[in-house]
């Protein structure tokens, strides 16, 4: 069942399936007219997680688990995940913040490194629209270094299939803010939740990295047999390994300390809780199915 991606969870039995079909229930409206459902939140919504100042590794190939940077960051540390064993390299679920009930969307770096596939693109899309359909707002964690290489994803329809989780981000009107914890490479960095996709607050911590690829690779195509690799892939990484380039562009709102996600999306959330935005009309759009 999770090979095929029919399955959203599994249980050892009815009871407690049942339990977390309840608890499941609990995150979302009645029906697609309803705002998100809030509940009481003991969790103070500006409490700082100075752990997250440490989590992402100094050395952009080594891997950490989103998942610590999700629970750190919801409220009480409570995160229902779906399809926990269905396309690895992306993360989706539901958690709240404030009390309020979001969407969490983020790379997993600890499986291929967080590439974009087929299969995590189709999980992560079907997700986003989800949660646009009832009115949850959306918050995307970005560590990508690109779409997983290989012909058999480019057999398979890799473009077509990364395409719907770009479209999806694209035609959702809920709020979406994003935070880039490490890289953001190429079009798979397009393609999650960014500025350029109507993104409504969009930040990056001091470890983020967004560029066309990585150093290696750049300076292969760029300075190929022309100046000496080591010095040139420093350059490259002192110019375009941090997040002030697209600041300055506009590409992110802020570049924030990692303690203080928690209460800037909180903060955000509130301000945008009134947010009314409606696509243009027409009779449906061409999703890439």
């Amino acid at each position: 069942m999770h090979s095929l991606s029919v399955a959203h969870r599994a249980f050892e039995n009815d009871i407690d399936a049942l339990l977390n079909l309840r608890e499941f229930f609990n995150y979302i409206p009645l029906n697609n007219k309803d705002p998100a459902p809030i509940r009481e939140c003991q969790d103070p919504c500006d409490r700082l997680v100075p752990g997250l100042d440490t989590l992402v590794p100094l050395e952009s190939t080594k891997a950490y688990d989103m998942l610590d940077v999700v629970h750190a960051i919801v409220d009480e540390r409570e995160f229902f995940e779906l399809m926990p064993n269905y396309a690895k390299n992306i993360v989706i679920g539901f958690a709240r913040m404030n009390g309020c009930t979001v969407g969490i969307v983020g790379n997993q770096p600890k499986v291929a490194s967080g590439c974009l596939d087929i299969n995590s693109s189709v999980k992560g899309a079907r997700f986003v629209r989800f949660c646009d359909a009832f009115n949850i707002p959306i918050i995307t964690f970005v560590d990508v270094p690109g779409f997983l290489p290989g012909t058999n994803q480019e057999y398979g329809g890799i473009i077509r299939h990364g395409a719907k989780l770009l479209y999806a981000f694209a035609e959702a009107t809920v709020p979406k803010i994003t935070v880039i914890t490490r890289k953001a490479y190429g079009g798979a960095y397009d393609v999650m939740s960014s500025k350029h996709l109507r993104g409504d607050l969009n930040y990056a911590w001091p470890t983020a990295e967004v560029a066309v690829m990585g150093s290696k690779g750049a300076v292969q195509i760029i300075f190929k047999g022309k100046v000496n690799k080591e010095k040139a892939e420093a350059h490259y990484e002192e110019t375009f390994a941090n997040p002030f380039p697209v600041a300055v562009r506009g590409f992110v709102d802020d570049i924030i300390q990692p303690a203080t996600t928690r209460m800037r999306i909180c903060r955000d959330l509130e301000m945008l809780a009134n947010k009314k935005q409606t696509n243009p009309w027409k009779k449906h759009g061409n999703i890439p199915l």
